[in-house]
């Protein structure tokens, strides 16, 4: 099996796991945020929670020797994978069938990876970045994430894209330190704040995932999906020396295959984002839990008699002033007030 073949067949796996996880992760922001409560400690009491860990991790795993075996250009754009392995995870979990839109996004998405595969496949990589190029990566990539996180409007998409460059910048940054393990690239002092590098966007990658999942599932996925390959692609062009194959004719049908690929994760995205049955409201990116019934109103208890009360605070009752008496005799018409004098 060649370099290639072995790295598509490793992506395809790890793309499987990834989009378990994610469905399982989309579950539970859903419950968390119906229920008005998401926050970190309470996912680390969930055994949910730490299956689509545990998913995510073994995807990582696979997604790492993939890029031991794949260019970025290769192996990033195979991501989209994800997406067309959880429309029928999610659909089977709903207990429907995959519908009509579901079925096109999936075959433009596969159609436009083909392409993509003919112009990106090549020898397994050799280059790998120096620390200085490395930390230049972490920063700017870093800034971007900041921008993308603020407080503000349509949080589901952002963090979604946020999520998807902080991916592409691990596979590339993890790409550095497979290929510095077969040769003298990097000191093991410089391999190690590249790992720790690493294990900061992977793990802020996951929790801003998890932030954007909130929104549904459908948009946030793909714009991951499409973000992650476009991060590591600009660094593997710009600082890797990758290229792609053909020339003119191969640099458009790699464009060709992109906007197909993207169309097919729009329809996708779409297709998913219509389904009924979700257990939030998706208007935009945000996420409306469903109306909950007001709580019973507690009774109002009894007041306390005067007696038990201390003395200061007890309220003596003040008798009403007494009216004078009517005279004796029937009234006159003069306004009933007693005999005329004479």
């Amino acid at each position: 099996m060649t370099a290639t073949l072995l790295a598509v067949a490793l992506s395809l796996i790890s793309a499987v796991a990834y989009a378990t996880a994610a469905v399982a992760q989309e579950r539970l922001a859903a419950r968390t945020a119906a229920q008005g409560h998401g926050g970190g400690l309470r996912l680390l009491a969930n055994t949910a929670w730490w299956a689509a860990v545990g998913l995510n991790a073994g995807g990582a795993l696979l997604h790492v020797a993939a890029l031991r075996y794949g260019t970025l250009t290769l192996v990033q754009p195979l991501g989209a994978l994800t997406l067309v392995a959880a429309v029928p995870l999610g659909a089977h979990r709903a207990g429907r069938r995959v519908a009509r839109r579901e079925w096109q996004g999936t075959v433009l998405t596969l159609a436009g990876l083909a392409a993509l595969l003919l112009t990106a496949s090549g020898p397994a990589p050799d280059d790998a970045l120096s620390l200085t190029e490395a930390l230049l990566v972490a920063g700017a990539t870093s800034t971007l994430l900041a921008l993308l996180a603020r407080p503000g409007g349509r949080p589901g998409l952002r963090h979604a894209t946020a999520s998807g460059l902080a991916s592409g910048i691990a596979s590339a940054l993890t790409q550095t330190l497979t290929v510095s393990a077969g040769g003298p690239h990097l000191p093991l002092w410089q391999a190690g704040i590249v790992a720790l590098l690493v294990a900061a966007f992977a793990a802020g990658g996951l929790l801003l995932a998890q932030t954007a999942y909130r929104g549904g599932l459908g948009a946030p996925l793909a714009v991951l999906t499409l973000a992650n390959p476009v991060a590591a692609a600009v660094v593997g062009l710009s600082l890797l020396g990758e290229h792609l194959r053909g020339g003119a004719p191969g640099l458009g049908l790699t464009l060709g295959g992109a906007l197909v690929a993207a169309w097919g994760v729009v329809l996708l995205s779409r297709a998913s984002a219509r389904q009924p049955g979700a257990s939030t409201v998706v208007r935009g990116s945000a996420s409306v839990p469903p109306p909950q019934e007001a709580p019973p109103r507690e009774p109002v208890p009894d007041p306390l008699p005067v007696e038990t009360l201390p003395l200061a605070l007890r309220t003596v009752p003040v008798p009403p002033p007494a009216l004078p008496r009517p005279a004796d005799g029937p009234a006159h018409a003069h306004g009933g007030r007693g005999p005329r004098a004479a």
